[in-house]
């Protein structure tokens, strides 16, 4: 599983600009005044071979007795429960607040893992600023700047450190009897534990009509026709005894962690809700993830013609990146249209994992160019000389040639279409890759 990292701070000093600097997007909005980050934001991050997983915060005041500022530490508390370790955000150039004061008991006493960070510390080289943070009692004070990149790398270094995460196994994925990890993934209370339950034919899930029901990402093994599955409820079990403690509605990490360890993700979709922002960013993350996927819209005995209907021109809209993907309309209740959603499982599977032979890519390759030739850019055409499979689950082509930094996103998706059509792959994402082969005259014109 991957790490976690929670930002945690006062408003204001920064916690968007570091999360897209660890993160290496712009996910975060980011601008000059207090209090713009209200919800928890996630996002993916990579040093090295390490990769972890962000939570961006807003601004925490632990004493706030009411309003958007009481929903706010709300927000934050629950990334801390989430988060494998905290990186406590200050501003070096503000000083030390009572805020800050209020902060770090706060965060005492929740008692995770702490790493004390002084955004905004470029130019202070003698770090004689930073003296006033150590009363905050978590030890040394590392000076960053978010904004220019400085101690980021060490700053992460020093996060990940005292987890001492096992290195994932490579050769596990080339057994041939490994089961298939099949993740169900979706928003709360659209049905993921009940369809488990309906597969299972037996209550192995605690499952009501009530959101957050669940809350840890769970594996139950389970066989079908011959082919070995672990099914993983991306909420998980609860123990019965706590069925009805107050809890947050699902644990975003659980269901992020639970894609990445996946082989296929059935994302499950409620009928009676039509496709909400949630549904496309866990959509997205699935994508971004490279994991095979099947979409199932549930309870669809619910809803009358017109909301069917709506509902299929949300997901043509809304999910126009999942086309690839097989679509199902199911009621796990009411063990409804099940048997299809196997077969697309099995296929997304294989697609995900099909080995593509070079000389075959090759000959698509210049067939597709013969068909349609890249534009030309300037002086240059693209010019592709052959192909070959990069990696599986999810399968990647790399296409070498000369100039292959002027291909369109229109040619290589026209490229993909081709690759798909001729390797039947449904379900499964096709990453694409272009290496430009070096000039071994360039330096003769320098």
């Amino acid at each position: 599983m991957k790490p976690v990292i929670a930002l945690v701070g006062r408003p204001n000093v920064g916690k968007s600009t570091l999360f897209n600097r660890l993160t290496q997007t712009r996910d975060a909005i980011v601008a000059d005044f207090a209090g713009l980050t209200r919800d928890r934001h996630y996002g993916n991050g990579r040093q090295g071979k390490r990769e972890f997983i962000v939570i961006d915060t807003g601004g925490f005041e632990p004493d706030a007795g009411s309003g958007i500022f009481k929903e706010m530490a709300k927000q934050t508390r629950q990334a801390v429960a989430e988060a494998d370790v905290v990186i406590f955000v200050v501003d070096a150039r503000e000083g030390l607040s009572a805020q800050d004061h209020d902060i770090a008991n706060e965060l005492r006493r929740l008692g995770k893992p702490c790493v004390l960070v002084a955004n905004k510390a470029e130019g202070m080289h003698d770090g004689t600023k930073l003296v006033e943070f150590y009363e905050l009692g978590f030890g040394d004070v590392h000076g960053i700047s978010a904004a220019h990149g400085q101690g980021i790398r060490d700053l992460v270094d020093l996060a990940l450190e005292p987890l001492a995460l096992p290195e994932p196994e490579e050769d596990e994925e080339d057994d041939p009897n490994k089961p298939i990890k099949l993740a169900v993934a979706g928003r709360p209370n659209v049905g993921k534990s009940t369809l488990i339950n309906t597969w299972l034919g037996e209550e192995r899930l605690v499952a009501f009509d009530l959101p957050g029901t669940t809350r840890d990402a769970i594996s139950v093994p389970f066989e079908r026709n011959g082919q070995r599955f672990e099914l993983i409820d991306t909420a998980g079990l609860r123990r019965k005894g706590k069925v009805f403690e107050a809890i947050e509605k699902f644990s975003v990490v659980k269901t992020l962690q639970a894609i990445e360890s996946a082989n296929v993700v059935l994302l499950l979709l409620d009928a009676t809700q039509g496709v909400t922002d949630q549904d496309a960013h866990i959509a997205g993350y699935i994508l971004e993830s490279g994991r095979a996927v099947v979409i199932a819209i549930n309870k669809w005995d619910a809803v009358d013609s017109y909301q069917r209907e709506q509902i299929q021109r949300q997901i043509e809209t809304r999910l126009p990146f999942l086309k690839f993907a097989s679509l199902h309309f199911i009621s796990a209740i009411k063990r409804q249209g099940l048997g299809p959603v196997w077969q697309s499982i099995v296929q997304a599977h294989k697609s995900a994992t099909r080995k593509m032979s070079t000389p075959v890519l090759t000959r698509l390759l210049l067939e597709a160019v013969q068909f349609q030739a890249p534009k030309r850019s300037g002086m240059f055409r693209p010019k592709m000389r052959y192909a070959h499979q990069g990696g599986m689950n999810p399968p990647i082509i790399i296409i070498h040639g000369n100039s292959l930094e002027h291909v369109t996103e229109a040619y290589k998706r026209f490229l993909e279409g081709r690759f798909r059509k001729e390797f039947d792959l449904v379900g499964t994402p096709l990453r694409i890759q272009l290496k430009t082969s070096a000039n071994p005259y360039a330096d003769k014109y320098d």
